[in-house]
């Protein structure tokens, strides 16, 4: 599935996007940025949420928060890949942290993240990371 980034701001329409991040502003601002894309999206505020969250639907593209409390989201994702590809296993995912060194970078992708985006980040710079994973 390939989402070439247009000037529409439709061009995510029909998708479905779970965003993952224990700061409810921060979940509330990218639920707001990619339903402005036309995307559906669900949040979730921690791992556990997540994992239950995988257990009802089937979105097409976590966007999930490193630093996040009891468990990260390495840990998070570890446990995802974990799962069957029927149940969500083999979602991409796209890192968000505000710590955005080279670094975390490669520990990110090393992880499994297929993208890493630093927090605070712009909608367009948001957009271009989704589109890449998909282009990939």
């Amino acid at each position: 599935m390939k989402f070439p980034l247009r000037s529409s701001p439709l061009f995510f329409n029909g998708t479905q996007r779970a965003v993952v991040d224990d700061e409810a502003g921060i979940r509330e601002s990218f639920t707001v940025i990619l339903r402005s894309f036309g995307a559906e999206v669900h949040a979730a505020g921690s791992a556990r949420e997540t994992l239950e969250l995988l257990d009802k639907i089937k979105p097409d593209l976590l966007i999930c928060d490193i630093a996040m409390p009891e468990e990260d989201g390495y840990t998070l994702l570890n446990k995802i890949r974990q799962r069957s590809p029927q149940a969500g296993g083999n979602i991409p995912a796209i890192a968000l942290s505000a710590y955005a060194g080279q670094a975390d970078v490669h520990r990110s992708l090393a992880a499994g993240f297929l993208a890493h985006v630093a927090k605070p980040t712009e909608a367009a710079t948001l957009a271009k990371a989704i589109s890449e994973v998909f282009d990939s």
